[in-house]
């Protein structure tokens, strides 16, 4: 049976105060563990994209380098514009690895690796805790 206040409220057991306070860290534990799958997953889908442009533009430079030697032997077997096709269809080839290759750099070059968010969250709520 509780006991009743000045007010009138029933006052809260100590057994009940850290009941409350044992799913109150509960609760936060679960919401920074969460908050630091989000930042991850994140994280590792910009480093898939950057692989998989890293795998086109390899892709592209290979097809590249195939054009490059048919325009070697469309030059030196038939000095007509046939081999102006070949090489022009190579320089395209290239152009599309580069751009391919400087966007996965880009990407590569924002990948932090690390959940800032969830980590300023958790030192937050240690100082709270703290009181300080």
């Amino acid at each position: 049976m509780a006991t009743q206040s000045t007010q009138g409220s029933p006052e809260r057991t100590l057994g009940q105060l850290v009941a409350d306070a044992t799913h109150d860290m509960s609760t936060i534990v679960r919401s920074e563990i969460a908050l630091a799958k989000a930042e991850i997953t994140t994280e590792a889908k910009t480093a898939g994209k950057s692989a998989a442009m890293f795998g086109a533009a390899a892709f592209v430079g290979l097809l590249g380098l195939i054009f490059l030697f048919h325009t070697l032997v469309a030059v030196l077997d038939i000095w007509l514009p046939e081999w102006a096709g070949y090489l022009i269809t190579t320089g395209l080839l290239f152009a599309v690895a580069g751009v391919l290759a400087l966007i996965g750099k880009k990407n590569i070059a924002n990948i932090n690796g690390k959940p800032e968010r969830t980590i300023k969250n958790a030192q937050e709520t240690v100082q709270a805790l703290k009181g300080d």
